[in-house]
């Protein structure tokens, strides 16, 4: 664990970009007590620097990042990630990007601007995937999982059952859960 208000890097090396010794290099120089160091690419889920670098950055911390493409994937992901850190009271620079300082004015508005393209983003999204969906519903498509059981499962469960055989013999016998067939059968016995 890191103590005091301290300036800390993260430096991540992918398929693109400065090199992890230049990014270590020029974190030190800018005041980075710490450096995190990571070889990943930016598609990467799993960043455990990444993860290990947030759970030790404090309230009054400021993350340095050499690039603002070594932290975000996106615009989007940027934003989210500097807004997180906002919350947590830690200050985000950017030192390719002076405009990207989050404890001066200009930072501060780039922030806002940055997390008002976020929430754009996120809107035009959801947008396009309900206009999609509602194309797809017009050609006949219905999304989701489809039923288990169809028209015909269902006759043979109500002839199965008329024969005394229980719910789980039921669903054995279709390839359904027994959930499946006590709802279909309205849950209990005809």
């Amino acid at each position: 664990m890191l103590e005091g208000n301290i300036s800390v890097g993260y430096a991540r090396e992918g398929t693109v970009g400065p090199s992890l010794s230049f990014q270590i290099a020029t974190l030190k120089a800018a005041g980075a007590v710490k450096v995190y160091e990571e070889r990943a690419s930016g598609a990467t889920e799993i960043r455990e620097q990444w993860r290990a670098c947030i759970e030790d950055l404090k309230s009054g911390d400021t993350l340095m990042v050499s690039d603002m493409s070594r932290l975000g994937r996106s615009a989007v992901d940027l934003a989210d990630i500097v807004a997180s850190l906002a919350g947590k009271g830690v200050r985000f620079r950017a030192l390719a990007e002076p405009w990207l300082d989050t404890g001066s004015p200009c930072g501060q508005l780039i922030l806002e601007i940055f997390e008002s393209i976020g929430r754009y983003e996120r809107n035009r999204m959801s947008e396009r995937t309900r206009a999609g969906l509602n194309a797809a519903r017009a050609r006949g498509r219905l999304g989701g999982r489809p039923p288990a059981m169809t028209q015909n499962k269902l006759e043979t469960a109500r002839d199965l059952r008329l024969k005394k055989m229980t719910l789980g013999e039921i669903a054995s016998t279709l390839g359904v859960s027994i959930s499946t067939v006590a709802r279909a059968l309205g849950g209990g016995p005809p």
